[in-house]
């Protein structure tokens, strides 16, 4: 039984639960701008932009967003942008939360691993002159999400350094090499995650992407 089945969320109530946070985020969003704080503003500005994406999807190409997708979505984008909010008159969740950093972060990168997967499948289906195993499959996601922390650490400390330079308000916040090596190795669980059980999730709209192509596909779950 699913997690969500566990806790009796049917489709309606995801849907219903997806709009509640995407309105929360507009609401964050004013909170920032009523704060002056770059940070909040652009996180939240961003988290909305990236939730256009499963309506753009299904608008633009037909491909159908499973409910439970997009709440998987639309939970990462929410709780980051509500990390740097916290509640009124203190600090942000991640400073204040011990573990809040680490959540996001293995959450996020479940997030990055499916879009590695669903891209790396959709091309595995769409020519049929390449081939690619399960197994490499499993190491590529973990390779994905490690490159893309890597890269989005070395954007956090950029970001920061130059934020203190200027004396500004940094957009995203490094707490230190000891953070640093956590926030990668909860990148590789949520990798790891997606890799040895949550494929089996993405393959219809896997398979809507290679439809989309105009391929064929016979996407199988990862079994190996």
């Amino acid at each position: 039984m699913s997690v969500l089945a566990r806790l009796h969320l049917d489709e309606r109530r995801q849907r219903q639960l997806t709009w509640v946070m995407e309105v929360v985020l507009v609401g964050l969003l004013f909170i920032g701008l009523e704060r002056r704080s770059v940070g909040i503003s652009i996180n939240a500005a961003i988290g909305l932009v990236v939730l256009q994406l499963p309506p753009v999807l299904e608008r633009d190409y037909s491909v159908s967003m499973d409910p439970r997708l997009t709440l998987w979505i639309t939970s990462a984008v929410f709780l980051h942008s509500l990390g740097t909010v916290g509640i009124p008159g203190g600090e942000g969740f991640y400073s204040t939360i011990p573990g809040f950093d680490h959540v996001t972060h293995a959450l996020s990168a479940s997030i990055v691993a499916g879009v590695g997967y669903a891209t790396i499948r959709a091309l595995d289906e769409h020519w049929r002159d390449v081939h690619l195993p399960d197994r490499f499959v499993f190491v590529f996601i973990l390779m994905f999400v490690l490159a893309f922390g890597v890269v989005w650490e070395i954007i956090e400390f950029t970001t920061s350094a130059a934020a203190t330079a200027i004396g500004g308000s940094p957009v995203l916040t490094q707490y230190g090499l000891e953070d640093t090596m956590k926030d990668l190795i909860f990148n590789t669980i949520g990798a790891i995650i997606v890799a040895a059980w949550g494929t089996v999730y993405l393959n219809d709209f896997v398979t809507q992407i290679v439809e989309g192509l105009g391929g064929e596909s016979e996407v199988v779950s990862n079994e190996e």
